[in-house]
């Protein structure tokens, strides 16, 4: 009897069949997370519905030393919840019990697979909300934000998950059930959360979470600006980020991006543009009245042909919407296509976008452009047909080469999409053996045996101690000549 089915014959008798899944058909629902270019039917999911059920399946899985990964709503790009064949899936997406709004502490405590922005719909009414807003924040969950350090389109102004969580509870590899942190906004001791979030899964599955409320400001402005090239809405940023205003957001997309916008959502955005930038300002009314101001000089003196401003609520959603509909609407442009994401200096932008071009001709894959134009953070969408023979592979080395480009420009290969499976093979470009010798030290002080969502974030096996070695199955880590031990 093999480990897994010793496992599968355990979790039945203790949670019952009704929460263990053991069918293939069924299996293959949990194949993918958003990065679909990478599936693994995983050998056996657990749906758990409470902490008690985490920590049941994660004791089991400990002493047959299984590997286990967590999911949420399955909605990251990075590979990052990509079950193991022979492991154990755990799905948080019936846990979304809001267990306390603290009103006066301007906390609450939320189930991991609360969706986002639910969060903000149930504290609004009390004048607060959720800051951090990913574009799946319809979907998406907090626990999967806590995983991958989520940012959104207002992260230049509030910042990323991290600076909103101030506590966890936390299902260790060995299943005992720990607290991190709480309501207090700096505990003692060592910054162990700084440390879980942003940790895609590998120290233990997160069952609980406290996070910082945010007052609703007292006014919003939302501007949409037309430019006619990707150059002149870089300057108009860089110069209003120069003139010490910090926008709540500033978003741009290239042309390809508008393209595809309008196809899906008829957002109307400026016909022409090479680019277009959502800027948001909030806040005071006062501060924000002269921000705004100064806001759409900037605009106007660096080559803005259009301007349009929101007049209410209505107007600023339709102006948000082709920004947030941008990933899925390429889709009518494109029938394949990958979601990358980078970080670069927000003045290398321009230079950036430009070798971008360059690297689109000459292997011959369109790139459509959306990110974060505040703080740097790219989203190009490769472009393919998975049907054209080769067409995958030009799109993967055109995705792969934007990485490279971002680190030889003094960037990140990740901002908030995390490195998954897909990004390890690249953590060795941008950090030395030492660095990455340190982060397996922390992660194996959590997780000796490596049954945490294994084979991800590192390329090499680095496996505490034991003696590397190499297993066979369908993970894709496999093909990429990466070993893993369990």
């Amino acid at each position: 009897m093999s480990a897994l089915s010793r496992v599968t014959a355990e979790l039945e008798r203790a949670l019952g069949t009704d929460r263990v899944i053991t069918d293939r058909q069924q299996l293959r629902t949990y194949e993918c997370d958003g990065l679909a270019q990478y599936t693994v039917v995983p050998g056996l999911v657990v749906l758990a519905e409470h902490t008690e059920h985490v920590r049941t399946a994660v004791q089991v899985c400990a002493a047959h030393r299984v590997p286990f990964v967590a999911r949420g709503s399955g909605t990251g790009l990075s590979g990052g919840a990509l079950p193991h064949s022979d492991g154990v899936l755990v799905v948080m997406s019936q846990m979304r019990n809001i267990r306390e709004i603290d009103v006066e502490n301007q906390r609450a405590v939320v189930d991991p697979g609360v969706i986002n922005l639910h969060l903000t719909q149930a504290t609004s009414p009390d004048g607060y909300y959720f800051a951090p807003d990913p574009s799946s924040q319809t979907v998406c969950s907090i626990g999967g934000n806590v995983a991958e350090n989520s940012g959104g389109a207002h992260c230049l102004k509030y910042g990323f998950t991290t600076n909103h969580v101030t506590g966890i509870d936390l299902v260790t590899p060995a299943g005992e059930l720990v607290e991190i942190g709480g309501k207090a906004p700096d505990p003692p001791g060592y910054d162990l959360l700084g440390a879980l979030v942003g940790s895609e899964g590998t120290l233990g599955i997160v069952t609980s979470v406290t996070v910082r409320l945010t007052r609703l400001p007292q006014d919003v402005r939302t501007l949409l600006a037309g430019f006619h090239t990707v150059d002149d809405a870089g300057a108009a940023t860089s110069a209003i980020i120069a003139a010490g205003i910090i926008p709540a957001a500033i978003e741009m997309m290239d042309a390809l991006a508008i393209e595809a916008a309008e196809k899906a959502v008829r957002c109307g955005y400026p016909a022409g543009a090479g680019a277009v930038l959502v800027i948001e300002l909030d806040g005071h009314t006062a501060d924000v009245s002269g921000e705004f101001e100064a806001v759409l000089r900037h605009c106007e003196e660096n080559g803005a042909f259009e301007t349009r401003v929101a007049a209410d609520d209505a107007q600023r959603s339709l102006i948000w919407k082709g920004r947030k509909s941008a990933f899925a609407a390429v889709g009518r442009i494109s029938p394949d296509y990958i979601v990358q994401d980078g970080v670069i200096p927000r003045t290398a932008l321009p230079q950036v976008l430009r070798q971008i071009a360059d690297l689109s001709a000459e292997l011959g894959v369109r790139v459509a452009n959306v990110f974060h134009a505040g703080d740097g953070n790219l989203h190009p969408l490769v472009l393919f047909d998975d049907a054209e023979d080769g067409a995958a592979e030009r799109a993967e080395q055109v995705a792969g080469r934007i990485l490279e480009l971002c680190i030889a420009n003094g960037g990140s290969i990740t901002g908030e999409h995390g490195v998954g499976s897909d990004k390890a093979t690249y953590m060795p470009k941008m950090f030395t053996e030492e660095d990455l010798d340190t982060m397996q030290a922390v992660r194996c002080a959590f997780d000796p045996d490596n049954i945490s969502n294994p084979g991800k974030i590192f390329p090499t096996p680095r496996l505490c101690g034991e003696r590397p070695g190499r297993r066979q199955g369908a993970h894709p880590l496999h093909e990429a000549g990466i070993a893993e031990v369990f």
